[in-house]
């Protein structure tokens, strides 16, 4: 309890210094925790009562990801999603792939490695827009697209990996019935949950802590993962009344995944578990892979390098999710590996999307704004 307290404190702290100084806490939050924890002073260590916490902070976040997915307004655009995401999966993840197995990393490891150099932070690419005034840009409608397209593959990601060594036909049957369920739910139940929603008593941010916990809890179950069907259920809901449930489950996401990153951090262990040649070469490449990704989305889209640059300033940033699939799936060397290049290309990010616009007069001239309408209100893990 008392590592809770020291954390939820220090977090407090460093929340409050990286909003003054408008760049993102997350780095932040990993870094103290790596000194504080068992990587460094020894002072803070992770127990059952953290865990649990942990746990809650990443099917939150999950449950966003799936309250953010629009189904109908992904068709109504898919020719400029497609377009962008598959540039942006094919570049970063071919890019991943072959720099960390020709590091040394296992097949397996590569993969992972891969899937979290690919997904950008939606909460960092999302929260540079609307900080940096950069929401009526023409490119701001494509950042938010390549989002919602990652977070798309991140799904697929997650049910491959998790699948494991289970029977594979068993494995997909058990997650369309989980589906199938919610979407009737969701569908049927529609008034009725518009109606709880529409209290302004305790009522709608209980259910909504109920529906997701007991949601994951089903799932493991059923022996299917509760990432997937918490996503599932966000999903089904964002088909009634997304803005009130995000509403409702915001407070919790917000504190357990902060408790998420903290305890991420304090569990690292970075001492010989892999070198920092390597790392630093996948954090230069991460960076590097989202300039190729975004140059070549600019051109494709708008026939125009600087465009490209205006999407790689607000991508380049990885985050949440690179840091879930750590924590899911990574081995020591590859938790240590994503760790740093989510504190460097967060740094970094935040950085180049603050000053990218001086930074552009500086090397071509005023840079012409292109306006646009403003995008359509799609939220994506937050």
């Amino acid at each position: 309890m008392e590592g809770i307290i020291i954390a939820l404190f220090v977090c407090l702290v460093l929340a409050l210094v990286s909003k003054y100084l408008t760049i993102p806490a997350i780095p932040f939050y990993i870094i103290a925790w790596v000194v504080l924890g068992q990587a460094g002073l020894g002072i803070v260590a992770s127990d059952q009562l953290s865990s649990f916490f942990s746990d809650m902070g990443l099917i939150f976040l999950l449950f966003f990801v799936g309250l953010g997915l629009k189904i109908d307004k992904i068709s109504d655009n898919r020719s400029a999603v497609l377009t962008s995401g598959m540039i942006d999966l094919n570049v970063n993840m071919i890019i991943g792939f072959v720099a960390a197995y020709l590091l040394g990393f296992s097949l397996v490891q590569s993969l992972i490695v891969a899937a979290a150099f690919y997904i950008s932070s939606t909460a960092m690419a999302i929260t540079s827009l609307i900080e940096n005034r950069r929401l009526m840009m023409r490119e701001s409608e494509t950042i938010i697209w390549l989002m919602v397209f990652e977070d798309l593959v991140m799904i697929i990601a997650l049910a491959m990996l998790s699948a494991g060594n289970q029977n594979l036909l068993l494995f997909a049957a058990k997650i369309i019935f989980v589906l199938a369920i919610l979407y009737v739910l969701a569908r049927h139940g529609k008034e009725f949950l518009v109606s709880i929603l529409d209290r302004d008593d305790e009522l709608p941010v209980l259910f909504t802590f109920v529906a997701v916990i007991s949601t994951a809890g089903g799932a493991e179950l059923l022996g299917i993962p509760n990432t997937l069907a918490v996503i599932a259920l966000g999903a089904a809901f964002a088909t009634t009344d997304p803005d009130a449930f995000e509403q409702h489950a915001r407070p919790f996401k917000d504190v357990f995944l902060v408790i998420f990153f903290v305890f991420f951090g304090i569990t690292m262990n970075l001492s010989g578990s892999v070198g920092l040649g390597v790392i630093a070469i996948i954090c230069l490449l991460a960076i590097a892979s989202k300039l190729i990704s975004g140059v070549l989305t600019g051109i494709a889209l708008y026939g125009s390098a600087k465009s490209g640059l205006e999407i790689w300033a607000n991508t380049i940033a990885r985050g949440e999710f690179s840091i879930a699939l750590a924590v899911l799936y990574g081995s020591p060397p590859v938790a240590a590996t994503i760790a740093v290049m989510v504190i460097v290309t967060s740094l970094v990010g935040s950085f180049v999307a603050k000053y990218y616009g001086s930074l552009s007069r500086g090397f071509g001239g005023k840079r012409r704004h292109h306006h646009a309408p403003p995008p359509h209100r799609v939220r994506a893990g937050h």
